[in-house]
């Protein structure tokens, strides 16, 4: 696909913001945000209590792009084969047969990440990072594009493995979805459900075009003078009063790869201050560490943590 092709490409990706926000209704900002880490081969964290969408989303975005979706519901007792497969050997033909688990998809929902063992996180994380896992003595790609929408409870506790924090960064985004607006649940108790939108979600872009604007996000244009005034935001963190450990350098370039993810979402080649200022919330808040009192538990940490980037954010000069 060529760079013509490229830029008809990215006109259709507000048909298919278009195409979730019939589904997902009141949360254009969410979605905006879940799209920009497909373009930019990260994956999201949604934080977040049940109910609220977050499986109508995965779905919603995967049957806009006419992508294979999976679905793992994590449990104390899922293992590591349960995610990635398993190898069986098959007498008649002398061999190991390699039978793919639901890891090998475009869009995988892993949903309440938390009650994992951290054995079993630590194989999805893997795969998440290397695009690839190695059974036995074979090494096997993942599908392209793969976007991991992984969820978890806030505020339950009980039976759960919490992400350590070098597990937490791996994730580009972290996102909350929240109750819906009053008006916007009213429509959705008169309708009985988004079940009838959601079979009608007709694709708007294939894989390969995925694959394409996730390439052209890379060439989108940032000025010397955001790259400074990324990592001065990045730098704060670290030399913040409440912060024990601040943004990582792997942070760092997440917040440039999604900036530039955002700016092509806004069909723009070049980075705005106000791409930056989009993203920044929810690159940086899980990737940070607290200090003292701050660092509580559960949402009372997470509303700490997105109130100290928001504090950096605001009072850091942007450039003009």
């Amino acid at each position: 696909m060529g760079e013509r092709q490229a830029l008809a490409a990215a006109g259709k990706l507000e048909g298919l913001k278009r195409s979730v926000a019939a589904v997902i209704h009141g949360k254009p900002e969410a979605i905006d945000l879940v799209i920009a880490a497909l373009l930019a081969r990260g994956h999201v964290l949604i934080e977040d209590i049940p109910g609220v969408g977050k499986t109508t989303l995965a779905q919603a975005l995967a049957r806009s792009l006419n992508l294979a979706f999976s679905r793992i519901q994590f449990t104390s007792d899922t293992l590591p084969s349960d995610v990635i497969g398993i190898s069986l050997w098959r007498p008649e033909r002398g061999e190991f047969e390699f039978l793919p688990g639901p890891l090998f998809t475009n869009v995988l929902l892993a949903d309440e990440i938390n009650r994992a063992t951290p054995k079993t996180q630590a194989a999805l994380l893997e795969a998440m990072n290397e695009r690839a896992v190695t059974v036995e003595t074979s090494r096997y790609a993942l599908r392209e594009p793969f976007l991991v929408l992984a969820t978890q409870n806030p505020v339950e506790y009980l039976g759960t493995y919490p992400l350590p924090e070098a597990q937490l960064d791996r994730f580009l985004f972290r996102v909350s979805l929240g109750y819906p607006a009053r008006e916007v649940e009213l429509e959705l108790l008169r309708r009985g459900g988004v079940e009838e939108e959601l079979e009608r979600v007709q694709p708007v872009l294939e894989a390969g075009e995925v694959v394409e604007l996730q390439r052209a996000v890379r060439r989108v244009k940032v000025a010397p003078v955001l790259l400074d005034y990324m990592l001065t935001l990045v730098h704060r963190t670290r030399a913040h009063a409440g912060v024990a450990l601040g943004v990582s350098t792997r942070g760092a370039l997440g917040l440039h790869r999604a900036s530039q993810a955002m700016a092509l979402l806004e069909n723009r080649d070049y980075v705005i201050p106000d791409d930056v200022v989009r993203v920044a919330v929810a690159v940086m808040a899980h990737r940070i560490v607290l200090a003292g009192a701050e660092a509580a538990e559960g949402w009372s940490r997470s509303e700490a943590e997105r109130a100290v980037i928001t504090e950096i954010v605001r009072s850091t000069p942007v450039p003009l």
